[in-house]
């Protein structure tokens, strides 16, 4: 069993234009730096630079619950599962992202990992509460 935290952010936009912007893989440099500076599509396959290196992203299929769950395929191999959700908060939408500490990952680095995780929230709020 690992340890998880779940992270959230409000923004203050309607949740299916929230939804429709972070499910969209071609934004995810824009507002997911802890993730990817960027993104491409190669043989079928998401491929995207990021701070850990080359990974390979496959997103959820685009839903109508909300749900932008993602698996990272690391540089190593190591294949990690990312929960995440848009979901109704009142007239706007509440994002929440659940970080979990993998194996050999020490407190330290899993602090780290989240305080990467609520930037990009952070950052995702920004974008569109512009």
């Amino acid at each position: 069993m690992s340890t998880s935290r779940h992270l959230s952010a409000h923004i203050d936009r309607p949740v299916r234009e929230v939804y429709e912007y972070a499910a969209d893989p071609l934004n995810t440099p824009k507002w997911a730096a802890g993730l990817a500076g960027s993104i491409e599509q190669v043989d079928g396959q998401w491929v995207a630079d990021s701070p850990m290196g080359r990974i390979t992203i496959t997103f959820a299929e685009r839903n109508q619950y909300g749900v932008l769950d993602h698996d990272v395929t690391l540089p190593s191999g190591e294949t990690v599962h990312n929960p995440m959700r848009v979901l109704p908060d009142g007239d706007g939408a509440e994002i929440v992202f659940t970080v979990r500490q993998r194996a050999g990952m020490t407190d330290d680095d899993f602090a780290r990992d989240a305080d990467a995780v609520q930037a990009d929230l952070h950052t995702l709020k920004q974008l569109l509460e512009r």
